[in-house]
């Protein structure tokens, strides 16, 4: 495929400073180079290199005033990757370390991501290099409102509608969309994570970490095996991950990590939902979660040290992206185990990925098996454009049919030349006939 290879290496050029996106296409790439080459009319129309690159990338800054009246400058994105399936959809995140470059490979994942669910939203991403930690409740709030200020009129509930994701939580998202309904003098679902109160749906906070819980599920059915009696290690210890923890227990799993980026909380025996309960309630109260977490049970807090040094059945990444590399997935082999999970996004390295498929580990990627917080998401806009609110029970049963049914394409489209399911050239293949059929219906 001589055409595609040099469209990637101008892609590489043109995007130098970009290596996780142009690291994202890549993989890509190789992991839909089989369908391709059977479909040579695919290649004949472009139809990958014209999925690859972005519809337009927006950038402005964004300016306000912290507590002491002193002006602060931030700059803030939204990139808008593909709506051939319906309208934009993706988090925003709040980091100082955020750059375009990962905002564009986080569009492109969440494209193929939100195609897998079935339901009709593109793809985009966005965010700031703001730094919330430390900062005031009002500080946070005019930040919110001057990055809304800045980016509203890119935004509606059929045009692109933004969600939370790293640091943007329901206080952040209130925030947003207060200013947004002021600027429009409009009551619409053109984000989601809202409260309950003022059009959220129940179950979205935890639908995330459910979500890849109930994926895990499936893959271990799919091997004749069960999560009660895993062992569970995890990384992250905000939403996604306090709540993967929380249904791991349910499922009567043990969970024995929480890591953060200054240390890992461990418990031998597991952690029980009632510290699970204290963490989602202290988490945006307490600089160190975990650490107080350690004082309050009674249990072990080790700085600088990663979950993949544990022992355990299942890992489930569920900080950040490339937090797990060639040495994490080395000692996990070493450690007998069974699967590592998704719950972040991109959470492998490059070289971790590339290992793992020459690997009896299992693996759920995260653009299917992180899938459901963006499938609830999009329930709640049903609920906002019909206003009909669903019960928790009732969202909670949707989500495990969305996750089945995401875990279903992935293993339908799996090569078949592989002694394990390949689940991330699946979720890739499922999510690419979708965004490919779309896009030649409608730009040939």
């Amino acid at each position: 495929m001589p055409d595609l290879q040099e469209f990637i290496q101008q892609l590489e050029e043109q995007n130098a400073p970009d290596s996780l996106y142009v690291s994202m296409v890549r993989q890509e790439a190789k992991a839909l180079s089989q369908l391709l080459e059977k479909n040579p009319s695919l290649l004949k129309r472009r139809v990958f290199q014209r999925l690859c690159l972005p519809d337009r990338v927006i950038e402005f800054k964004v300016s306000w005033t912290d507590d002491q009246g002193i002006p602060q400058v931030n700059r803030g994105w939204r990139v808008q990757h593909s709506n051939v399936v319906g309208p934009y959809k993706g988090g925003l995140r709040f980091h100082p370390a955020l750059g375009l470059s990962t905002l564009k490979a986080l569009a492109f994942e969440q494209s193929f991501k939100n195609a897998l669910t079935g339901l009709p939203i593109g793809g985009a991403k966005g965010g700031a290099d703001f730094n919330p930690k430390g900062r005031s409740d009002a500080e946070i709030m005019r930040f919110c409102q001057a990055f809304m200020s800045e980016c509203y009129a890119e935004i509606g509930p059929n045009r692109d509608i933004p969600a939370g994701d790293i640091n943007v939580g329901n206080r952040e998202i209130g925030y947003l969309f207060g200013q947004y309904k002021t600027l429009t003098r409009q009551f619409e679902g053109a984000i989601t994570g809202k409260a309950g109160d003022f059009g959220g749906s129940q179950g979205r906070s935890e639908a995330t970490g459910f979500g890849v819980i109930y994926f895990v599920e499936e893959l271990l059915k799919s091997q004749d095996e069960t999560l009660e009696g895993k062992v569970l290690a995890i990384s992250g210890a905000g939403n996604v991950a306090l709540h993967a923890a929380l249904k791991a227990i349910q499922s009567d799993a043990r969970v024995i990590t929480l890591s953060n980026s200054r240390g890992l909380l461990v418990a031998e025996n597991g952690l029980t939902e009632k510290q699970i309960n204290w963490l989602l309630e202290q988490q945006q109260q307490l600089d160190n979660s975990l650490e107080e977490a350690a004082k309050e049970f009674d249990l072990q807090y080790e700085k600088d040290s990663k979950p993949w040094q544990k022992n355990c059945d299942i890992a489930l990444p569920c900080a950040t992206q490339n937090e797990l590399n060639i040495e994490d997935l080395k000692q996990l082999k070493e450690s007998d185990c069974l699967a590592i999970v998704e719950g972040s996004n991109m959470a492998l390295t490059d070289e971790a990925l590339n290992a793992i498929a020459d690997s009896d580990l299992l693996f759920g990627p995260g653009k299917a098996a992180n899938a459901g917080g963006v499938a609830i998401s999009t329930l709640e806009m049903t609920q906002n454009a019909t206003f009909s609110p669903m019960t928790f029970d009732d969202v909670d049963q949707e989500l495990q049919r969305i996750m089945q049914a995401i875990f279903k394409r992935c293993m339908d489209n799996a090569p078949e030349d592989s002694d394990k399911p390949d689940l991330h050239k699946g979720a890739s293949i499922a999510g690419f006939k979708i965004l490919s059929a779309a896009l030649l219906a409608q730009q040939g």
